[in-house]
């Protein structure tokens, strides 16, 4: 795999490569939740139980979570657009290997444990090549934005991640043609966009201007610490309300599988379409700092798990679902800014790929905490959620007072 040069800064184009950077991240926003409208019900069917579905989820998760701070550091040696490339097209064999599992379930060909374990060996394969992508993208966008227009900088990559995370759910409700067509169809655009990322993204020349930092990046680094706090928590509910948000709507409102996937993908669409205006209108026009984004992100995550906790109907649980993604949209750009601010310009490979792992230990403790919870009562893990985020909000005043931006040498 070749890539281009190094660029002289004189001749980057800081625009186009934004621009290829954002379009390359609307697909993989729709890679990341393509899946989740449809593997509740397509677990069902081939005779998981909600802990072995949730358990696929979590299996994944804690790789991707291991694999991000490698990817960002190898992205500060070989370059981002490398790294990303290994993360976009290790996504589409990947997604095929899984979905290739799944088939010989549906089939019969495969079942029981053997079946479990296949599907989480595939899984977790898929998410060990999958991480490399955001941590790549998030430093490239580092990479070419100063730090008065870091944040908005962050809120466009993930405007157009939650642009992706709009389509996504609308690609699952294919799922009336076949449970695996939306998964083949994103294996197939992830390996399109590889190839225009190869073809159209030029290495940002900052990368090459500053050494790279050879200490490894911990997360208990005074510098970016309560971010990673809130990020883990924040992270821990998103990922604990999506992956049982599948079985809340099949088991509360009496659906088929297929019905399931779209009536949930119909309301991932409406909150990923309200995350996208918090960062596509709020953050860009509001000049907040990054930690107030989160202050400002948390209340609304309340009312949206009191909600889930609290109310049945489809429309309640979407209203939900929307008010989440609301702030969401609030909360990433300001925690993605945030941990960048607080380092150097040579640790903006290391500090994105700790901090893009925060949402995969999310990813991996909630959807574990979500199932065990959910087979105890339907609504225990939305409760659960709601108080956790009460406690974070009281701890924010503690948390903001070690909050630091690294002043540029």
């Amino acid at each position: 795999m070749n890539d281009s040069p190094p660029q002289d800064p004189a001749v980057f184009d800081a625009v186009r490569a934004r621009r290829t950077l954002l379009a390359s991240l609307v697909i993989v926003g729709m890679g990341f939740t393509v899946l989740f409208p449809v593997l509740a019900p397509l677990g069902r069917e081939i005779g998981l139980s909600e802990i072995q579905i949730t358990f696929i989820i979590a299996a994944s998760g804690l790789m991707v979570f291991l694999s991000s701070p490698v990817w960002g550091r190898r992205s500060d040696r070989w370059g981002r657009k490398r790294v990303l490339l290994c993360g976009l097209f290790g996504f589409s064999i990947g997604t095929a290997l899984f979905n290739s599992v799944l088939y010989l379930g549906l089939s019969g060909a495969l079942t029981g444990t053997l079946l479990f374990a296949a599907l989480v060996i595939a899984r977790v394969a898929h998410a060990a090549m999958m991480s490399a992508s955001m941590p790549a993208a998030n430093a490239f966008m580092a990479d070419i934005t100063d730090a008065e227009s870091r944040t908005r900088g962050m809120g466009a990559a993930g405007a157009a991640n939650n642009l992706g995370a709009i389509l996504g759910p609308a690609v699952a409700a294919l799922a009336v043609i076949s449970l695996l067509t939306p998964l083949w169809i994103m294996a197939a655009l992830a390996f399109l966009n590889g190839l225009f990322v190869w073809w159209f993204l030029r290495e940002p020349p900052k990368h090459f201007d500053t050494p790279p930092a050879q200490q490894r990046m911990k997360y208990s680094d005074p510098r970016i610490l309560p971010f990673i706090i809130v990020g883990v928590a924040m992270f821990t509910g998103m990922g604990l309300v999506q992956q049982t948000m599948g079985f809340r709507f099949q088991d509360a409102l009496g659906l088929s599988a297929a019905d399931t996937a779209t009536s949930v993908g119909f309301a991932m669409m409406l909150s990923g379409a309200a995350s996208l205006f918090s960062q596509a209108v709020i953050v860009q026009r509001l000049r907040v700092a990054p930690f107030n984004l989160l202050r400002m992100a948390l209340p609304l995550l309340i009312v949206a798990f009191t909600i889930m906790a609290t109310l049945e109907s489809q429309l309640w649980l979407t209203v939900a679902m929307m008010i989440q993604g609301l702030g969401m949209g609030l909360a990433g750009p300001g925690f993605m800014a945030g941990a960048s601010l607080a380092v150097s310009a040579s640790e903006q490979g290391a500090v994105a790929g700790v901090a893009g792992s925060c949402g995969p230990l999310g990813f991996t403790l909630g959807p574990l905490i979500g199932g065990i919870m959910y087979q105890a009562a339907p609504t225990l893990p939305y409760a659960f959620a709601a108080v956790l985020f009460v406690v974070l909000l009281l701890s924010m005043g503690w948390l903001g007072r070690r909050v630091r931006t690294h002043e540029p040498d």
